[in-house]
């Protein structure tokens, strides 16, 4: 008999906002015999928040290994065994997150225990189908990507008059501290975009401000924002002052209102001088030319 185990799993960046943990990989693993008394607390689905593994851990259970399976983009999962255990019994569950979303941060190898649980089988005639979702909470995932020096800052892009999220616009993130961009997105179909950064890419060539009360060592933020080629917010570092815009954490949210720009490209307003200056000529032209036919017919 064949077990077949689908499911996903993703993250909290904010309340409003779960990103999928695409290109993870979960593993999933027999119980250690060796700590029997365990399994009353995994009859009860105890999840861990995934607490780290070192890599000794790792490879210390690595006979019990049943299966593994890589998540894809929307964080979905499928993974299947043959009937070597129970259905009654319980099994562990691994995450390890080899490059974190976005492909931000330092690339190395982390493994998280998420959880020992009895899952729900349903019998078939072809064996047994069960399901596993989990949704990392906002504070653990915060600290994983801390620990992996990858940022997300996400958010909704609305006119002030209106409600729903705008479109298609772009988006670009600047960082006060050094006036670089330090990313760009446009926005979905609900107005929602997403930029993702790594630490290092924050303050090359320029020194790391430490003071008190800065724990993230984030960016201080403004934003620009785009309609096709036509600038329709223009921030600047004072818009950078504001508290929520200061030491962003690793997982940020910043909504985002702007009101219809007066400015106008510079391309137009020099075609709109040019046009200006022929017509004032032009008209100087004809009137010098009035007054000497008038000169000459006295």
């Amino acid at each position: 008999m064949s077990y077949l185990l689908i499911g996903n799993i993703s993250a909290l960046i904010c309340d409003d906002c779960i990103e999928p943990l695409a290109n993870a990989r979960i593993r999933v693993y027999l119980p250690d015999i060796r700590y029997p008394d365990q399994q009353n607390s995994w009859a009860k689905g105890i999840f861990n928040d995934l607490r780290p593994l070192t890599a000794k851990d790792v490879l210390m259970k690595a006979d019990r290994l049943l299966a593994e399976a890589p998540l894809d983009e929307w964080g979905n999962f499928s993974l299947s065994w043959e009937e070597v255990h129970l259905f009654t019994e319980p099994l562990e569950l691994d995450l390890c997150l080899d490059v974190m979303p976005g492909k931000t941060g330092s690339h190395q190898p982390r493994n998280y225990h998420l959880s020992n649980v009895v899952l729900h089988w349903k019998r078939s005639s072809n064996g047994y189908l069960g399901a596993y979702a989990y949704v990392v909470p906002s504070a653990s995932w915060n600290a994983i990507c801390r620990d992996a020096g990858s940022w997300v800052i996400t958010g909704t892009v609305r006119h002030y008059q209106r409600k729903e999220g705008q479109l298609h616009l772009k988006v670009q993130a600047y960082n006060a501290i050094s006036g670089k961009m330090i990313g760009e997105a446009y926005t979905n179909e609900f107005g929602r975009y997403t930029i993702r950064f790594s630490r290092k890419d924050l303050y090359s060539g320029h020194l790391q401000p430490v003071r008190q009360g800065r724990t993230n060592m984030g960016p201080d933020v403004y934003f620009r924002i785009y309609n096709d080629d036509r600038l329709i917010l223009s921030e600047n570092e004072n818009n950078a002052a504001v508290s929520e815009r200061q030491d962003l954490p690793p997982c940020s949210c910043l909504n985002i209102e702007y009101k219809s720009s007066a400015v106008r490209r510079a391309s137009a307003h020099i075609n709109g001088w040019i046009s200006d200056m022929i017509s004032l000529t032009a008209g100087r032209r004809k009137k010098r030319e009035q007054l000497r036919m008038a000169a000459n017919y006295r």
